[in-house]
């Protein structure tokens, strides 16, 4: 048998030898348009120039993958805080929401929000994207690569921001509405939001940012504002168009628990948002250099973690057990938090910002719940007021020494806390209003005009039986609604009706 010195030395050999084959075999495997095959030296650093542009792309297809693969998240929260009557619709809203998302952010919306043809208020000349194939990867003002990766990338973000919406509207609104909410969504409100702050030249941050004393811009580095504050406003809004669902207050106007039919799924659901986070935080990088995107996702998860301690101590506090739904949207609050900060600040101030967001998001449900406010999910206060304070976090722990890498502005000087003084709050804060005016108006308005035309709301006898059976046709979970003698022999059983269908709906 060999020895453990044959077996190191074999192990040093290989990877000595496989130092000096590893950049031939580089060369022979990437092959320019020139036919370059290594022999001319000059060529090299154009060669490697172009391998780190594809490197990024690659990079960021990563990322969007992990964001993407959060509307399995979003699902999840969804259908687990949803009765079992309602389950089908959730997965019937997420998968129409993403291809109408598709198509609207290719048609229109990331022209508005990226378009070449910049102006301060939206973009614009890249309406129905597309990029030639021999057109390269070049840096944006954002910092990262142009082309396809970046596109599909931003898709996932405006994906991410429409499926927000919809947690404040569970068990009661029509299935119609979805689609024609997301055109208006992804082709006007979210695209002027993200245009304002990431594109570089509009009225946020950028060269045209708005400037308070030393603070040139408002940052917000993967969206706490952008997607999750623009989300959750649009999904106050609908909450208030539709109303309370049936059985949610009783007759003293005191808000009633209408539980959840599964609380595993909703725990799958915080732990694939929480690993989804991971490239919606870290990969908005949009690059590798130096490694920094290992620094988010270490800020982001420390985040998160304290956002579960804050709202479980929180919690407890209150009522003396460790409420699941509320722990797991600590989890979603701490993450909505960093994730304006996470390229801002330091390791230290990650927990801070998690732990606040824990306790807000507790106080924020259960006050949203009182005030009349009927949102299942807790949207309005986990991507809310969390995105809020997570947007304000970066004006007081933004870090010098990152402030002064950042190509859309902001406070070279820091954050109120770290020396810098008051003026990045400042602005901040004053994004935070005009985000809000801007996108309630906008949502409030188009739910409005959608119910007094069309109608946003299902009918009474339609929300008893479920949106499963009345919407769809169908149950999401057959056993518990049709008697087994149809399942057995369903070739000779009736189709279920609205009216003969079982309900334990919470009567008022």
């Amino acid at each position: 048998m060999p020895s453990r010195k044959r077996l190191g030395f074999a192990a040093l050999t290989s990877v000595f030898a496989a130092a000096i084959a590893i950049p031939a075999t580089s060369a022979a495997v990437y092959a320019p348009d020139n036919g370059y095959t290594g022999a001319d030296a000059a060529k090299i650093p154009t060669d490697l120039l172009a391998l780190v542009n594809e490197l990024n792309a690659v990079w960021l297809i990563l990322g969007a993958c992990l964001v993407f693969f959060m509307q399995v998240g979003f699902l999840g929260l969804e259908v687990g805080f949803s009765r079992g009557k309602n389950v089908g619709s959730g997965i019937a809203k997420i998968v129409v929401n993403i291809a109408v998302a598709a198509i609207v952010w290719w048609a229109v919306g990331y022209s508005i929000a990226f378009g070449s043809g910049a102006h301060p208020l939206i973009g614009g000349g890249d309406f129905f994207y597309s990029l030639t194939y021999a057109e390269p990867g070049v840096p944006t003002a954002t910092g990262g690569a142009d082309g396809f990766a970046f596109f599909f990338f931003q898709f996932t973000f405006a994906a991410v921001a429409l499926a927000i919406v919809w947690g404040s509207t569970l068990e009661r609104i029509k299935f119609v509405v979805y689609p024609i909410f997301a055109i208006v969504f992804l082709a006007i409100i979210y695209p002027v939001v993200a245009h304002a702050t990431w594109s570089g030249v509009g009225y946020f941050g950028g060269d045209n940012g708005l400037t308070i004393g030393d603070a040139a811009g408002a940052l917000d580095y993967a969206g706490s504002g952008v997607v999750h504050l623009c989300g959750a406003t649009a999904a106050l809004a609908a909450a208030i168009v539709l109303g309370p669902r049936k059985g949610k207050y009783g007759p003293d106007g005191k808000p009633r628990a209408i539980p959840g039919h599964s609380m595993p799924i909703f725990g799958i659901g915080v732990v694939v948002l929480w690993l989804g986070w991971f490239g919606f935080n870290g990969v908005s990088s949009l690059n590798t250099d130096s490694g920094f995107f290992a620094h988010v996702i270490a800020v982001t998860n420390l985040a998160a973690g304290a956002g579960v301690v804050g709202a479980g101590l929180t919690v407890w506090l209150k009522t003396k057990s460790f409420d699941v739904g509320m722990v797991g949207n600590g989890a979603i609050a701490g993450l909505v938090a960093i994730t304006a900060p996470a390229g801002y600040v330091e390791m230290w101030a990650a927990p801070i910002i998690g732990f606040v967001a824990g306790i807000i998001v507790v106080f924020g449900i259960l006050f949203i719940d009182r005030i009349g406010i009927d949102d299942p999910v807790g949207a309005t206060s986990a991507h809310g007021l969390a995105g809020i304070w997570g947007t304000l976090a970066v004006g007081l722990f933004l870090s010098p020494d990152l402030a002064k890498y950042n190509a859309l502005g902001g406070n070279p000087n820091g954050g109120l806390f770290t020396g810098g003084g008051i003026d990045q709050l400042l602005v901040q804060a004053l994004v935070v209003v005009i985000t809000f005016v801007f996108v309630f108006t906008l949502s409030f308005a188009t739910f409005w005009i959608i119910k007094k035309t069309i109608g946003i709301r299902v009918s009474e006898e339609a929300e008893v039986a479920g949106l499963d059976i009345s919407e769809h046709g169908m149950y999401g979970y057959p056993e518990q609604f049709i008697p087994e003698a149809e399942l057995v022999g369903a070739q000779y059983a009736a189709t279920p009706s609205i009216v003969s269908t079982p309900s334990k709906e919470i009567k008022a």
